[in-house]
Formats: C-alpha cells, structure tokens, sequence
C-alpha cells in the first residue's frame, strides 16, 4: 500500500528523498577521524595489553568500586611516593552545563597533571610500564590512568582541563568517543587515538562487553581560551 500525503512540502520532500537510501551501517564499526580526535603511527602489541591487564587486575582492582556499572579507575601514575589516591586523583576538574540553564559550572578540583610524574611500583616491569615509558619519551605525560567502562554506560557530557591520549584495549562496536560534533568507534587494535578533550566530550559504552581504556593526560601549558 502507498501512503499518498495530504500535504507536499518540504518536510515531505525531504523525508522522502531520504527514504529511497538505506543508511550506512558498516563503516561505523571503525575509525573515523574528524576534527579534535586523530589516530597517531604509534602502536602497541594489543595482545600483551590485554595480557598485562589482566595481570595487573590481579595486584590491584579497579579503583571507584563502579566497573561494572559505570567510571572505575586503574592509576599507572602517582605523585613522587603517593600510596593512596582520592576520588578527586582518579578523576579532576571538568566543566558541563548541567541542566536547563545551559550555564557552564565546574565540577571537582583542578589536578596539576605534572605532578604524577612517577610510575606506579605496583606494576613496575609489566608492558603498562614500557607503553608509559613510550609516551613520555615523545609528550609530557601526566595522570595516566586504565579505565573501565561499564555496559549501557555513558560519561558526562564535558570538557576538561587538557587533552588526552586513549589506547583501547577492550572495546566493541558500540563502544563510541564523541568530541564536539564528531563521534566515532575506537577499536582495541593496539593503535593510539589523541583526543583534544579540551573541547566537550563523552565516551559512552553501548556494547554488552566492558571497555578498557588506558588513557594519559597531557601537560603541556595550557592555551588561552
């Protein structure tokens, strides 16, 4: 049966227009670059990420106590001889507009990123150590951090104090990063994604599997808004 509308036009038009192609569904399972979200030449070997996570979540669970539903933290970094972090280490200041009011509000303390300069002992020797090492050679790094994203979970919608450096290392297809006005999937294939998150930002899990990022801070001085 054809539907025959009572009114022609423009919505209608355009509806229609739209009706005659099926929409892509393949190319969302991979990466796509756009603007404040790149894809860098420096890998890593997903396997022995995937191996040293696991090894690592044997000396120490995730931290925040939420893997399951939501934001869980795995610290890689510390202040010179910090044993204990606080809630306020494991995430930092952000900035959202909240509600109705579209009014930008911050949220938590500032973290000085250049003050976690030192390696977490408790995972010395392991591949984590040897991917930090990597990255500090070429960026300033700051908190570096393994985090864990629930299934059906999403993050705020925000913005941070600086840029960060995410290398997935258990993932899905429904596993999404959006920067601005740019959303795109992250496989877990050892590459390294840098994500201005200066701009806003959130990372959602649609999946039905966790998802595992590590994910470095970056330190550079900060540009004026």
């Amino acid at each position: 049966m054809t539907f025959v509308p009572q009114i022609n036009d423009a919505d209608v038009e355009a509806v229609t227009r739209a009706m005659k192609t099926m929409p892509d569904t393949a190319s969302v399972a991979g990466f796509v670059p756009g603007p404040g979200i790149q894809r860098l030449e420096l890998t890593f070997d997903l396997k022995l990420l995937q191996e040293v996570l696991e090894e690592c979540l044997k000396r120490e669970d995730f931290m925040g106590g939420m893997q399951d539903q939501g934001f869980a933290a795995l610290p890689l970094t510390r202040r010179p001889g910090q044993s204990e972090w606080t809630a306020n280490d494991l995430s930092g200041r952000y900035w959202l507009r909240a509600d109705d009011r579209y009014v930008e509000e911050p949220r938590e303390d500032l973290v000085p990123e250049v003050e976690f300069s030192e390696f977490n002992p408790k995972f010395a020797g392991t591949y984590f150590e040897h991917v930090h090492s990597e990255l500090a050679k070429r960026f300033p790094i700051g908190r570096t951090r393994v985090l864990s994203k629930g299934l059906y979970n999403c993050n705020s919608w925000h913005r941070d104090p600086e840029p960060r450096l995410h290398i997935p290392v258990v993932s899905n297809p429904g596993s999404l990063f959006i920067v601005n006005h740019h959303v795109t999937h992250l496989p877990a294939d050892g590459s390294v994604y840098f994500t201005d998150t200066r701009g806003y930002h959130t990372a959602l899990n649609g999946g039905e599997t966790r998802r595992v990022h590590i994910v470095a801070a970056l330190a550079y001085e900060q540009v004026a808004a």
